[in-house]
């Protein structure tokens, strides 16, 4: 297993730095099928018997363990480079769905847990940073662009995962295709079993193809200070463990969970929220179950184009405006969703789509951000760190979303107004992302490590 030894994945002199994304999305395109849940998630409730908050667990445990995997991982792979915690990201990602299989099969929902939530959680997290400090020292003139081409695969996940298992689970339970039927349970386990091997294949890809740039490279005339173009950007270093002891990173964890929770509410409740939205008096909705899948993978490229576009236009208006624009935005748009989203499906797809690119954008400008504040010594430790702001809101999101769901009604029979309190929680919760985004500064020189001077002769290619 020598090949996945950090030494082994050196890039040679004229490696050309942009097959490196691809070789990050192939990773990210898999975990983000986390994001496609919601097609599965009525079938669990049904086979398990089980309350929507009791099956949104399995989502909360994921992301939790995501979070608790990359802080506790992120030095590891900062030491081991990408290779290797994409390989073992692999094993974890795929063996989470086939424990979780078992589950299904055996009906005991805390092996679902236990697989899918904390194996496959394991997973997620690790699968997710590794890539990132590479990218970053990669295309260190733009940081904002690398990690946004990779991070984007998370989000655009469930565009591939949504009509994938819409399709296997048709496949493999035939009934289920009819108007109001419910895929079965064992359709649900095949599926699991059928993800599992195809992520493991792909996810190994990316592994064997990523590379890390050799001592001392740069691009072609890049001068480190040429990107200090905002208050914010540092030239400056700060390990890990002093990033936390910084105010910056704690306002920025504040701003990151409450973006994050806001969106993450809505994803894992897609698919039966826009049929809800628009279920008529005698219970039935306007939007077919087919269209709530489509539903799910339109918010996909919502997800995918926030990850991508809005990273790459921090590069240009600076990281800290871009969070404001996602949370003052996220505000106005949330406030939209809960009084007028009801009154056309056009308007609920729009807001929702904006909504869930900004609930994309920022994560996928968050590693930019930490590399402006702490720069890129350890920026891939800190921004898993930075994640456990994620596992808190993967709990506090749904949470809040199915026990208010639940406190209304019963599946099936929601209404728009069963959801206005939830939406409402959210819009506070993005008003005090807002302000703790305003109050950060840079960091204080107490932090920085001591400077190095760069050595001789360091090569530089594009």
């Amino acid at each position: 297993m020598a090949w996945l030894d950090r030494a082994h994945s050196v890039a040679q002199p004229g490696f050309n730095r942009w097959l490196i994304p691809p070789a990050a999305l192939a990773v990210h395109l898999c975990i983000g099928q986390a994001y496609a849940t919601s097609v599965y998630k009525t079938a669990l409730v049904k086979h398990f018997g089980a309350s929507l908050t009791e099956i949104g667990v399995i989502f909360s445990v994921a992301i939790v363990m995501l979070g608790l995997s990359a802080a506790v991982m992120g030095t590891w792979v900062d030491r081991n480079g990408p290779r290797k915690a994409m390989f073992v990201a692999a094993v974890f990602w795929a063996g989470g769905f086939l424990v979780g299989a078992a589950g299904i099969f055996t009906r005991q929902l805390w092996l679902v847990y236990l697989g899918y939530g904390v194996i496959g959680g394991i997973g997620l997290g690790i699968g997710y940073i590794s890539p990132v400090s590479t990218l970053i020292k990669w295309f260190p003139d733009r940081p904002g662009l690398a990690t946004g081409m990779a991070i984007m695969g998370f989000g655009g996940g469930a565009l591939i995962a949504s009509p994938l298992s819409t399709a296997l689970l048709t496949a493999y339970d035939p009934a289920s295709s009819a108007p109001g039927a419910v895929a079965s349970g064992e359709a649900v386990g095949m599926l699991f079993l059928t993800l599992a091997a195809v992520y493991f294949a792909y996810m190994l890809f990316g592994a064997f193809t990523i590379k890390v740039p050799p001592p001392g490279w740069a691009p072609a005339g890049f001068d480190p200070a040429s990107v200090r173009s905002h208050e914010l950007i540092t030239t400056a270093n700060v390990t890990a463990a002093n990033a936390i002891k910084t105010r910056q990173f704690w306002l920025l964890w504040t701003a990151l969970f409450c973006n994050v929770t806001a969106g993450i509410g809505i994803l894992e409740q897609a698919a039966p929220m826009i049929q809800d939205f628009f279920r008529q008096p005698d219970g039935k909705s306007l939007v077919a179950a087919s269209v709530a899948g489509g539903f799910v993978g339109l918010l996909s490229i919502g997800n995918m184009a926030g990850r991508f576009a809005w990273s790459a236009t921090s590069d240009v208006i600076g990281r800290k405006r871009m969070y404001m624009g996602y949370l003052g935005g996220g505000t106005v748009l949330y406030l939209l969703l809960a009084f007028a989203g009801h009154t056309a499906t056009a308007l609920f797809v729009l807001f929702a789509f904006v909504i869930i690119s900004f609930y994309g954008g920022g994560f996928s400008t968050a590693p930019a951000y930490l590399r402006d504040l702490f720069g890129t010594l350890e920026v891939g430790a800190i921004h898993g760190r930075l994640l456990t702001a994620w596992s808190a809101a993967g709990v506090v999101g749904p949470l809040i979303v199915n026990a208010v769901l639940d406190a209304q009604g019963t599946p099936g029979k929601l209404t728009a107004a069963a959801y206005q309190p939830a939406l409402l929680i959210m819009v506070a919760l993005l008003v005090v992302g807002f302000i703790a985004n305003l109050l950060i500064r840079p960091v204080d020189p107490k932090f920085h490590e001591p400077s190095e001077p760069v050595a001789a002769g360091a090569e530089k290619e594009s």
